[in-house]
Order: structure tokens, then C-alpha cells, then sequence
């Protein structure tokens, strides 16, 4: 079976040029590239039309354009997954923070003996790669340091042009594993804040099931909105959280004067707990179904007027 995918791959790759340039990118051949010729290619290779800068109109358009055009340097510490704790705890108020346990510059210097039987870590300037422990006594420390290495080495700037992660510092921090009462699974509210207005939410379930990642997205009261992006929702709503309306009011604050972003929190043990902020979800690839929504979401980003 890992042979018969290995040469579907191959085949794609001589003869399907848009994935060609996808894998090719993955693996930093168009690292030279300035940034809005890469990302006109990658546009192109990932949603099937082309990126139109000058006049862009849906939301996967307006993303490329904000990466572009939107810089405002308080994003990099936005971004950033240790600063932006002090950030948030500034604008909004410390009781919303997780708890940070300790970072280090290099990973080398990570004292695993001073660490609590249960923990998280996560490289600062990356997205995904998070560990977590449960039990120190089964935690495999060189798997760990295998994955933070490379994670650590990783150029997420580079792979999508995602600016503000070009000079975020690479450190690597630990923070206080939150846990529901009755659960070891944790549901986190992802809020699309439009110039300080949230507009939509969604949510990403049964990641690990059968049928594999769910992501739902719902209006501000709750109501299943009807479209997908990228994957499949859910059939049926999950339970509405008890505490909507003031995740809602707060992710607004963090979300003031932005053009977008999306801002994320957790609902545990019936209290709130900030997540992160994300300017560019899905890195502005991920289609939309039926694709007027693409449109829809798009109509709700009013984008700066800046001297191109």
C-alpha cells in the first residue's frame, strides 16, 4: 500500500504542476522568491484561481493580501506564543492566562527533572507540534526532543509568508496541563473577529475519531452557519457553552482595530483561558463549500488604505 501511494505521488508530481510547485515549496526550493510572486503561485496551486492583489474579494484573497500589506509590528508579539500572554494579560486581565512553568533559548537546557508530572510544550514561533505529558513515568524525553528540534528549526514564515512569525525568537515553553474535571479532552472556541466585530465561530472536534477532524462553524448565537471549509462539520450542534457571550466580548477587545484575527479560548471547568491569536487561519488555502462564502467573509474584512 506505502509503495502504491509512493508512486501515485511520483506520477502526480511529473505530471501535475500545481502540486509539483505545493511539494516543491514544502521543501524551500522557492525560499527566494519575493513574497507576492510566491504567493500568487501557491494561490493559483492551492484554490484553483488566481490571486487577484489589486482587487481582492474573498476571504482567501484578503488573507494574501494582509500578509502582504498589514504590517503592523505589534502582530509579532501577537503571534508569539510566550509574549503574547503578557499582551493579552495586559488588555484583558491575567485570570485568563494559562499558566507558563518555564521557557528555554535552547532546547538543550531543558531541566525535565524540575518539570511536574503533567505539562505542555510548544515552540514560540511555530504552529502545531505541541506535546503534551500526562505521566512523566511514560514520557519518552528523546521523542520529545526529537519533534522540538525540528520543530525549533522550522521556518513557518518562509512556508506560507505569514510575516509576523519572521522575527518572533524561537524558544521553547512549558505550560500547565488544563485538564476538564471528567475529561482529558478539551473543546477550544475559535472567534473570527472582523475590525473588532466577531462575526462567526468555529469549533474542531473528534480529531482523532474514525471519521477524522470535524471543524463546525457557527453565528454568534449558536446557529449552525451552512458551509464547510476544508473539512466537514458536524450534523448536529455541539452543546452551546455556557459562557459564549463573554468569550464573544472578549475576543472583540483583543480584536480591536484589526482588520482580522481570530482570537481562541478554552472553556474549562467552566472558566475561560486564552488560547491564541491567528491572522491568518488555514494561511488563506483552505477552500470553502459552497464557495459564495469564500465571498461572504470576505465582504466582512474592510482592509486599511495603505500607499502601495
Amino acid at each position: 500500500m506505502e509503495l502504491f501511494h509512493l508512486i501515485k505521488c511520483g506520477i502526480k508530481f511529473i505530471f501535475d504542476s500545481k502540486y509539483r510547485f505545493v511539494y516543491l515549496s514544502g521543501k524551500g526550493v522557492y525560499n527566494k522568491i519575493a513574497d507576492d510572486e510566491y504567493l500568487k503561485k501557491k494561490f493559483y496551486a492551492k484554490m484553483g484561481y488566481k490571486l487577484d492583489l489589486s482587487n481582492p474579494k474573498t476571504f482567501n484573497e484578503k488573507m494574501q493580501w494582509l500578509k502582504l500589506y498589514d504590517r503592523n509590528l505589534d502582530y509579532v508579539k501577537m503571534v508569539d506564543k510566550y509574549e503574547v500572554k503578557e499582551y493579552v494579560a495586559s488588555v484583558i486581565g491575567k485570570k485568563y492566562i494559562i499558566p507558563t512553568i518555564a521557557y528555554w533559548d535552547n532546547i538543550d537546557d531543558i531541566d525535565w527533572n524540575s518539570l511536574p508530572n503533567k505539562f505542555v510544550l510548544k515552540v514560540t514561533h511555530d504552529s502545531g507540534g505541541i506535546i503534551i505529558c500526562k505521566d512523566k513515568n511514560c514520557f519518552d524525553i528523546n521523542k520529545a526532543v526529537h519533534i522540538l528540534k525540528k520543530s525549533i528549526k522550522r521556518d513557518y514564515y518562509m512556508l506560507h509568508r505569514e510575516w509576523p512569525y519572521k522575527n518572533v525568537p524561537r524558544r521553547v515553553i512549558a505550560e500547565k496541563y488544563m485538564s476538564e474535571k471528567n475529561s482529558d479532552n478539551l473543546t477550544d472556541y475559535k472567534f473570527m473577529c472582523f475590525n473588532g466585530i466577531c462575526k462567526c465561530i468555529f469549533t474542531c472536534t473528534d480529531r482523532y475519531s474514525k471519521d477524522g477532524l470535524k471543524v463546525t462553524f457557527y453565528d454568534t448565537k449558536w446557529n449552525i452557519l451552512p458551509f464547510e471549509r476544508h473539512y466537514k462539520s458536524r450534523k448536529e450542534p455541539e452543546k452551546k457553552p455556557d459562557r459564549l457571550d463573554e468569550m464573544i466580548r472578549l475576543a472583540e477587545i483583543l480584536s480591536k482595530d484589526i482588520p482580522f484575527v481570530r482570537v481562541d479560548f478554552y472553556l474549562i471547568n467552566n472558566e475561560i483561558f486564552f488560547g491564541e491569536m491567528t491572522f491568518y487561519p488555514g494561511s488563506g488555502f483552505e477552500e470553502f463549500t459552497p464557495f459564495k462564502w469564500d465571498e461572504i467573509l470576505g465582504s466582512w474584512i474592510s482592509l486599511p488604505k495603505i500607499n502601495l
